[in-house]
């Protein structure tokens, strides 16, 4: 496999906007254009921009796709409507997170998931392992896409300046075929900011044109473009898991905390998908010992923690955390850590990080840390 990294159709405007490139997933992508506060900040009062084509597309199609994805997949994705979004995940056998995903209906026999793009390959390596038998496709489309995010509170707007889609009606999880700055897309009404805003697919030789047509429309409100740094501190305060860090192979969804995308009620194939008896267990297990939760911890001091450190209570290791960085919004370094049930209520006395041998003390609070005001 080639060490050379995978380039997005951006790639070169990035360069000329005076990026700071890096390696994620085998991708070159923008970890930052100037100050990364400045950018975080842009999204949480403004609007920012992001290419996102990294991610992994993998359609999904034929009079049995539905069937497929329930049997592949813990969601019911036959619930979904044409249109329509769902969040969910694929397991292992033994229930341990492979990814979490997007599922997007686009027709009545058609789907499109969407993939992180470090398990892009994973994911469509399950699906078209799963496929047998079912009378449906799976293609993978990861370079007959690219992806654009218009993310922040003035993101509507700008938008609205660009197509004549109705993103009125556009719920939050759906998505619409439109045409923005003249290019044909798919507008989704997602992300992974904590702000509203727009996902736009469409064809890398179309990119371009729509990044300036969206950067044009922007500038009277404030929009710049952002790279993976903010990107991570948004979702942070957002309270969104990022694979890798709050979802590995090694937990299960209940131990995630996220036990609600599992579906065991599903209208087809609803006692056969791939996991099924070993979710079943956990969820078991989950209601009689509650499992460590995923809490958010807020530091008293100005030390940021970081992946893999420990939580401690009286000298304890009693958790972990997942993810930790400065919040722009909050002004203090903030983290995500499993915690052991009895320590994991908000208000928690005693509970901190040890950084380097240091116990530094954290708040416990509930996940998210920021929720935008509607």
């Amino acid at each position: 496999m080639s060490n050379t990294p995978r380039h997005t159709a951006l790639d070169a405007l990035h360069r000329d906007l005076g990026a700071t490139m890096t390696d994620f997933a085998g991708w070159d992508m923008p970890l930052r254009y100037a100050s990364e506060r400045d950018e975080h900040n842009a999204v949480r009062t403004r609007a920012g921009l992001f290419d996102l084509s990294h991610m992994g597309e993998i359609t999904v199609s034929g009079p049995a796709a539905v069937d497929l994805l329930n049997h592949a997949l813990v969601g019911n994705i036959g619930s979904v409507g044409v249109g329509r979004a769902r969040y969910t995940m694929i397991c292992q056998a033994d229930g341990g997170i492979l990814d979490d995903l997007i599922v997007y209906r686009l027709g009545e026999t058609e789907y499109m998931v969407v993939a992180n793009a470090g398990n892009a390959q994973v994911v469509l390596d399950a699906l078209t392992a799963r496929a047998g038998g079912f009378d449906a496709v799976v293609r993978d489309d990861r370079d007959a896409y690219a992806l654009i995010a218009v993310q922040g509170p003035e993101s509507p707007g700008i938008l609205k300046s660009l197509t004549d889609a109705d993103l009125d009606g556009l719920k939050y999880y759906a998505g619409l075929p439109g045409t923005v700055a003249g290019v044909p897309a798919l507008i989704a009404r997602t992300g992974y900011t904590g702000e509203d805003g727009f996902e736009l697919f469409v064809a890398p030789e179309h990119a371009e044109q729509l990044w300036r047509a969206l950067t044009d429309a922007g500038a009277p409100v404030g929009l710049v473009p952002c790279g993976l740094s903010c990107r991570d501190t948004l979702r942070l305060e957002a309270g969104m898991p990022l694979y890798g860090h709050e979802l590995t192979t090694a937990l299960t969804p209940f131990d995630a905390g996220l036990g609600r995308v599992v579906k065991f009620d599903k209208t087809s194939h609803a006692d056969d998908f791939v996991g099924v008896e070993a979710l079943r267990a956990a969820a078991e297990r989950a209601e009689a010992a509650p499992p460590r939760k995923l809490v958010g911890l807020i530091a008293e001091g100005r030390r940021v923690p970081r992946a893999g450190m420990s939580v401690v209570v009286g000298g304890e290791v009693v958790g972990e955390v997942t993810s930790g960085a400065p919040s722009p919004t909050l002004g203090k370094p903030i983290a995500m850590a499993y915690v052991d049930a009895a320590h994991a209520a908000p208000g928690t006395a005693g509970v901190g990080v040890d950084i380097r041998g240091t116990h530094e003390p954290y708040e416990v609070v509930a996940l998210p840390f920021y929720k935008r005001q509607k």
